[in-house]
């Protein structure tokens, strides 16, 4: 009886703590910039994240998949840093340029890098990134533009 309570008592101190290194566990909002969407934002340790992003541009869509690596700023209570890699799948059409009327298909990687603010009183973050994209597939380019704004509503 007296190991079961010891274990009860230490897994309950091992999650008070990573409750409190964490300042939220899943964030949905928009991204606002060049490529304007929807972004989520999952937790999976108490700094390290994963996040999905459904930008629209150019009349076609790209799903972009996150993994991310966040800090806090220990001298700003509430801000972060965070790095991240990935890539992307979409498709875009350039009925938009008149030398150019075909559709396309583009994957490619995401790196990125930004800062988050997390309010103390309400839950939501703010955060604004830098998240340039090379496509391999299709558009052979490197997008430059990925600067943004994200606006997250906090689940939990």
């Amino acid at each position: 009886m007296k190991l079961k309570t010891f274990l009860f008592a230490t897994l309950l101190l091992l999650s008070a703590s990573t409750i409190s290194a964490q300042s939220y566990g899943t964030g949905i909002g928009a991204r606002l910039g060049f490529f304007n969407g929807v972004t989520v934002k999952h937790f999976v340790s108490p700094n390290n994240a994963v996040e999905g992003i459904l930008n629209f541009r150019w009349g076609g869509a790209i799903v972009t998949g996150m993994y991310q690596w966040q800090q806090p700023i220990h001298s700003a209570p509430g801000l972060d840093y965070y790095l991240g890699v990935g890539g992307h799948l979409g498709f875009f059409d350039k009925d938009d340029y008149k030398w150019d009327d075909a559709s396309s298909v583009i994957v490619g990687a995401d790196i990125v890098a930004g800062l988050e603010y997390t309010f103390p009183t309400a839950p939501f973050t703010i955060g604004l990134d830098y998240k340039p994209a090379f496509n391999f597939i299709g558009d052979n380019h490197v997008w430059a533009d990925g600067i943004a704004l994200n606006l997250r509503f906090n689940i939990n």
